[in-house]
């Protein structure tokens, strides 16, 4: 499966946070849905709205994926 990547950096990995500050690691698919890297995880208390990278400082909505 292919994945968007970092505008910034490239890489395909990122996490979401949740008001608590708890993380969750997702990758996003090409058609732009949210992907756990835990399986078990669900998506529904954390924000969607904002993705972060894990390898750089780039923050910002799944719209500016590439």
């Amino acid at each position: 499966m292919k994945y968007k990547t970092c505008p910034q950096c490239g890489v395909a990995n990122f996490y979401l946070m949740d008001n608590s500050g708890n993380r969750l690691l997702v990758k996003i698919s090409r058609e732009g849905e949210i992907i756990p890297k835990n399986t078990n995880s669900k998506l529904e208390d954390f924000n969607t709205d904002v993705v972060y990278c894990l390898a750089c400082s780039w923050s910002g909505p799944l719209s500016k994926l590439v």
